[in-house]
């Protein structure tokens, strides 16, 4: 019985997408971004998502992600902010957010009051933290470790996934101590142990989204006892080895999990890059390429935005609902303005201010298609995903219009998706900028398995949405 009703809900699924592409209209017409390129092309969508897996594999946090974008930046001639003279047409420059969020920009050749290209992301992304008091010796003599969850996540699917640990410590005599162990070939790695089948059977009535509870994350940390200490006085020790500190300095550390595999070419056509954390800095990294690679000196001033804490609200003094991005702005107009600068400059900057909030998207899924509705879902390979979700949540129509106007006179592809109604759906940063009287559209490229320990992307999706970024810095 389960089977049939599993096949009639597929066949049912097929008979919706068969629908949707026979129907005559002009989306059954819309070709994957594959079969719109040239040898060329085809050249530059591999040669990018190369470089985009190596941002990935040492960007698995906003800090990693901020540290790596600064590095790619200051490569590339931009410089750190920190005097008013700095800001002239074509300066290229960096605000540093206290080093979890990021502001590239480049000075354009009218004033900032004008207005300006803005893409902001988030580069934060699900992932496991640890208490302030994180090892616990648990039944069977193994230490593990006490952790919280970060964003929405599955939790079952962090079960038997080799973890790293990653992030930094603060010490009370002032250090900075960055810690990473399990990335690295020889580094031991975290497991969270899953229950075997052999015993399980008093587990097996719990449903799908509750295999394991939020308690239950914990990850191995050690299981050698010391001749005369506990196993957790030994897992310290290491530490203390490791890294000179004290049990207590963990109060002070921003420590997370993470998945320890690397990115990978997905498929034989090795036409999808899986990794974990695409969402969001898949979309942080295309913004911040295209700045960086952006020539000569753009009409209107263009920034890429990496913002913090998005899968939980965009909260603290790094996430978007902060003033990094206003105190940014009126720190370059009064640069510009001089002794004359006032609020009002800030919110006429603001005002005539297009932004793009640049989120990943779910894309329909190949083994439960029946989640999205099909008229109306994203595809991998069609291109950047133009979000609908009406409501008061969408752009205005006239700038849906100057965006479909970019993307069309630069040969883009697009498409657009709108969640099934009463299903859920998902969030952007896009509301706390548009509050600011910004002029806000929210775009993005599918994935599948999102906020998954690895997440997929199509690499021409990718090219195409760093293609379109760069097309926007310069947009009059």
């Amino acid at each position: 019985m389960i089977r049939r009703a599993i096949a009639i809900t597929l066949a049912g699924a097929l008979v919706c997408l068969t629908a949707a592409a026979q129907d005559g209209s002009v989306w059954a017409t819309r070709k994957s971004g594959w079969l719109l390129l040239n040898s060329q092309q085809r050249a530059d969508v591999f040669e990018f998502a190369e470089q985009y897996k190596a941002y990935l594999r040492v960007a698995k946090s906003a800090l990693t992600s901020t540290r790596e974008v600064i590095r790619l930046a200051r490569a590339a001639g931009f410089a750190d902010f920190n005097d008013p003279s700095q800001v002239k047409p074509g300066a290229r420059l960096i605000i540093n957010g206290r080093d979890r969020a990021v502001i590239l920009i480049i000075v354009g050749s009218e004033p900032i009051t004008a207005g300006s290209r803005l893409v902001g992301t988030h580069h934060d992304s699900p992932h496991i933290g640890l208490k302030a008091r994180p090892f616990i010796l648990a039944p069977g003599g193994i230490v593990l470790m006490k952790t919280v969850y970060y964003g929405g996540i599955k939790k079952y699917q962090w079960a038997n996934e080799p973890l790293a640990l990653i992030g930094r410590i603060d010490t009370t005599d002032g250090r900075v101590i960055d810690v990473s162990i399990g990335l690295n070939a020889n580094d031991p790695v975290f497991v969270i142990p899953d229950n075997a089948p052999h015993s399980d059977t008093e587990l097996r009535s719990r449903t799908y989204a509750n295999v394991l509870a939020g308690e239950e994350l914990n990850p191995v940390a050690g299981s050698i006892p010391g001749q005369n200490s506990s196993v957790i006085a030994e897992v310290m020790k290491q530490l203390t080895a490791m890294y000179k500190i004290q049990e207590e300095d963990l109060v002070s550390a921003e420590l997370q999990l993470v998945p320890a595999a690397p990115p990978a070419d997905v498929g034989v056509d090795r036409g999808i890059v899986g990794a974990y954390g695409q969402d969001d800095r898949l979309s942080s990294y295309c913004a911040a390429r295209a700045v960086i690679d952006l020539k000569g000196t753009p009409g209107y001033t263009a920034a890429a935005y990496l913002s913090n804490f998005e899968e939980v609200g965009s909260v603290n003094n790094t996430g978007a609902a902060s003033e990094f991005l206003n105190t940014t702005f009126a720190r370059l107009i009064a640069a510009q303005r001089g002794a004359s600068y006032s609020d009002l400059d800030l919110r006429t900057a603001l005002r005539n201010s297009q932004v793009v909030s640049a989120d990943t998207n779910d894309g329909i899924n190949p083994v439960f298609p029946q989640t999205s509705e099909a008229s109306n879902a994203a595809r991998l390979g069609y291109g950047v995903t133009i979000k609908t979700y009406r409501g008061g949540f969408n752009a205005n129509s006239e700038f849906i219009a100057r965006i479909r106007r970019v993307l069309d006179s630069n040969a883009i592809p697009w498409q657009t998706q709108t969640p099934k109604v009463d299903v859920g759906g998902g969030g952007t940063i896009g509301g706390f900028l548009s509050k600011q009287d910004m002029e806000v559209i929210d775009l993005g490229v599918p994935l599948l398995s999102m906020h998954a320990t690895f997440e997929m992307s199509s690499k021409v999706d990718v090219w195409n949405f760093y293609r379109f970024m760069s097309a926007f810095y310069q947009s009059r």
